[in-house]
């Protein structure tokens, strides 16, 4: 062996002893990470030959119906998903309130155009708008707002008016499928790190000044005394997307908003356009309840034994939108989690940790019920000083965030597992750039890998309460799911029904589920936590916080 090839050797071998001595030992025994297949097993035959996932997805989506917070019916969920979750032996069944505002429902809309011709229209209220005065007529015509210097071109000329507020959708061919699954390229490409998210990404600066550019629309429309205001479609295929005004009791809206669906909408912009004078009627009747400006979160666990103090928690959200049934957002996440603790309680395992099911309410209006469980059990901020911040809803303001104020329970949360991307199979995870879970969350994987759940990811994703626990530094995960048709066609609008829902997709996710609560209640060590952001915590916080 000559000289060169000696020292080469011997340089290798000792980079690789170094690395030995420095490699953080908790990574080497994640490599060992403990799993219980046997009691994996039994969760996947439990799940796979007993389920009642379906059966839950009906009574929500079917009986119950839409689940519009605040709204009576949501409270009926909150009751149901309660009792059902005691009835399964399930303990501290319970629902917890927090402040929301006014309840609402729709009992009836009818929208036609007159003139020229007489037209059946398809739309319905945004939730929280005022009825109309009975069966009321006006002219219709298009407004185009994209900042405040607008207003000016339209004052003194909508009185009366039934404004189409934006231009009209441009429909395209679906040349592709409505529905897809990811193949193993696509899961290739989730599992390497990228900042992008779920949604498009908007800078909470943008998300403010549309904000605020809208309750100054909503004002002027107000002062120039429309007889309503119409919005379009996101969707096509004449689906109407769902969503809301503000719902505090103190909230003036003082004239009908609606959408319409893209197709007649776009009618009805391509006549005025065109100098066809368009007349339409609308007859919008809606209740609003202010017996109980309170909405619900439903709480209940299973007992842990020796490490019972520690929780673990799973969930999705239990509200929806008002025009569909709320099936895919979110009553499949809901029927997934209280499946797996169905799963559970049916084997009689022994959970070391307390495993915790929340059904969020709120979650649709800025993730409310998630923030106020965690506001009031785990950690809070203070309210700002600034008037003018104080109008911004919490999740949108621009300021720093002062410093957390932790909670006593605050230590004894080991990790919350969401499930809220529609109704598609769970194919692997997000760590929310919590690196040191990656190797845990493989070896939980491992089992689960021939129902084609295996992917992991550093990337964060957004938009659902998982969020509320990682911005106070509580592990919190969302799963990767198969989008189906979620955002094609479901998400928020008039096609969110039980139809849209794969059974197969429903049990996988509750097996997964199920299979990841019990893996976190039985290790011997809490989940890894990330650090906090170093403006969010003083020195006395962080110290209370271990």
């Amino acid at each position: 062996m000559n000289l060169y090839i000696r020292r080469q050797l011997t340089a290798t071998l000792l980079i690789f002893v170094l690395v030995l001595a420095v490699f953080p030992a908790a990574v080497w025994a994640a490599n060992s990470e403990t799993v219980d297949l046997e009691a994996i097993g039994q969760i996947r035959s439990e799940g796979y030959h007993n389920s009642q996932t379906m059966n839950i997805l009906e009574e929500l989506t079917d009986r119950i119906g839409p689940r519009l917070t605040g709204s009576p019916a949501l409270k009926q969920a909150n009751e149901w998903t309660r009792e059902k979750l005691a009835g399964w032996g399930l303990v501290n069944a319970h629902v917890e309130g927090y402040d929301f505002g006014r309840g609402w429902t729709n009992d009836f809309t009818s929208v036609r155009m007159i003139a020229p011709q007489t037209t059946m229209l398809f739309a319905l209220p945004m939730a929280w708008s005022p009825s109309t005065d009975g069966a009321v007529r006006g002219k219709a015509t298009t407004v185009v707002i994209n900042s405040k210097d607008d207003l000016e071109k339209y004052r003194g000329k909508l009185a009366g008016m039934i404004v189409l507020l934006g231009e009209a959708k441009e429909l395209k061919p679906h040349m592709d499928a409505d529905a897809v699954r990811y193949d193993g390229q696509k899961l290739d490409e989730i599992a390497q790190f990228s900042l992008g998210g779920r949604y498009p990404t908007r800078s909470r600066e943008e998300m403010q000044k549309a904000f605020l550019l809208r309750r100054e629309v909503a004002k002027f429309f107000a002062a120039e005394k429309v007889l309503a205001v119409i919005n379009p479609s996101f969707y096509d295929g004449e689906a109407i997307t769902m969503s809301g005004l503000e719902h505090s009791k103190d909230a003036n809206n003082s004239y009908p908003v609606l959408n319409m669906a893209a197709e007649h909408y776009g009618r009805i912009v391509r006549l005025l356009a065109g100098n066809v004078p368009v007349e339409l009627e609308l007859n919008v009747q809606n209740r609003f309840f202010d017996d109980d400006n309170k909405a619900y979160n439903t709480i209940a666990e299973i007992p842990g034994t020796d490490k019972k103090d520690e929780v673990v928690m799973i969930g999705g959200h239990l509200d929806s939108w008002h025009g569909g049934t709320g099936a895919t957002d979110n009553a499949t996440g809901v029927a997934a989690a209280m499946e797996a603790v169905r799963i559970l309680k049916a084997l009689d395992l022994k959970p070391r940790r307390t495993i915790r099911i929340a059904l969020w309410s709120g979650e649709e209006q800025g993730l409310l019920g998630s923030r106020a469980y965690v506001e009031q059990h785990l950690a809070a901020r203070p309210e700002p000083t600034d008037p003018k911040e104080k109008e911004i809803p919490s999740w949108m303001r621009q300021s720093k965030p002062g410093p957390l104020q932790f909670k006593p329970e605050y230590k004894n949360v080991v990790a919350y597992f969401n499930l809220d991307n529609g109704g598609g199979r769970l194919r692997g995870i997000y760590t929310q750039e919590n690196t040191a879970v990656a190797p845990i969350f493989a070896a939980w994987l491992e089992p689960l890998k021939d129902l084609g759940c295996g992917t992991i990811t550093q990337r964060n994703t957004g938009g659902t309460d998982h969020l509320s626990f990682d911005a106070v530094g509580v592990p919190g995960f969302q799963f990767i799911q198969d989008p189906l048709d979620y955002m094609s066609r479901t998400h928020h609008s008039t096609n969110d029904t039980y139809e849209r829902v794969q059974r197969e997709d429903l049990i996988q996710q509750a097996v997964v589920l199920a299979s990841f609560a019990y893996e976190a209640a039985m290790r011997d060590q809490p989940l890894p936590r990330k650090a906090l952001a170093r403006e969010s915590v003083t020195g006395a916080a962080k110290a209370a916080a271990k």
